[in-house]
């Protein structure tokens, strides 16, 4: 598709991705229910089983009621849906590979130990050990070609990692609407800074670029520990102050994660 229309080939790669991720997009708007009991291709058991499920891990999801502005305005008011929004930034302008098996098993070993902090943190640093060595190495292509393999496990391995935890993480329908899409619209400019950080007069070294890359992705590192302590002091504080203030369960509900019966997932 070189030349056509103009435009150069691999300019015609990204444009039928983008046409294709909105054009399914549009469908899916249709095909994905909202919530688990609206599920048409699930058993009445199956809907019951997943509520019950989603519930144990997440508290009440309050769908029964529409979302407000003042419940928009409510989520931000917690500082830890910035923070998310940091830990996730850097993850969205790696290199273009994946290392899908190693984000699966990552994914897996997290969720049977039901802890996400220690694993992220090891993605980021295999991450970052990659990007160390194509930064401070050149003409060595094996060597790089290897780094480029600790760059795309790392970043892969900790991008669902970081997504799932923040968003587990927030309890009840209204601020998990929120505070996902802040998550993955604030992280996902970070391709705008894609855009400039491989300048073409920084080759063939792209120092930049690659400072650009690690000085990001320690601040995700630095956005995971403060996350990380600050939902661990709210679970302690919490254990230490009565569990039972006379809340209604619609109370509890409209609370959500910052209901005082919530207990984060570390």
């Amino acid at each position: 598709m070189n030349g056509i229309r103009g435009y150069s080939a691999w300019r015609w790669i990204f444009i039928l991705e983008g046409l294709l991720t909105c054009v399914v997009a549009i469908a899916f708007f249709w095909l994905i229910p909202e919530f688990p009991e609206e599920a048409k291709w699930l058993t009445e058991e199956e809907r019951t089983y997943v509520k019950e499920r989603l519930q144990k891990d997440q508290g009440r999801s309050a769908a029964e009621r529409q979302i407000r502005f003042k419940d928009v305005a409510a989520v931000f008011k917690d500082f830890k849906i910035f923070v998310g929004g940091f830990m996730y930034f850097v993850h969205s302008v790696p290199p273009w590979a994946a290392a899908f098996g190693f984000a699966m098993l990552i994914a897996y070993f997290s969720d049977k130990a039901r802890h996400r902090f220690l694993f992220a943190i090891f993605s980021i640093c295999v991450s970052i050990t990659g990007f160390a060595i194509l930064i401070s190495v050149n003409n060595r292509h094996n060597l790089q070609y290897g780094a480029l393999f600790l760059v795309t496990t790392g970043t892969y391995g900790a991008m669902p990692i970081l997504v799932c935890w923040f968003n587990l993480n927030l309890g009840g329908h209204h601020r998990r609407a929120v505070g996902t899409a802040w998550q993955i619209g604030f992280g996902n400019i970070g391709g705008i800074i894609a855009t400039y950080a491989f300048l073409v007069t920084d080759a063939p070294l792209y120092r930049r670029g690659y400072g650009i890359c690690i000085g990001f992705i320690c601040l995700s590192a630095a956005s995971c520990v403060v996350y990380f302590v600050s939902v661990l002091v709210q679970n302690r504080n919490r254990d230490r102050s009565p569990r039972d203030l006379n809340l209604t369960e619609f109370e509890k509900t409209e609370k959500g994660d910052m209901s005082p019966d919530y207990r984060y997932l570390l």
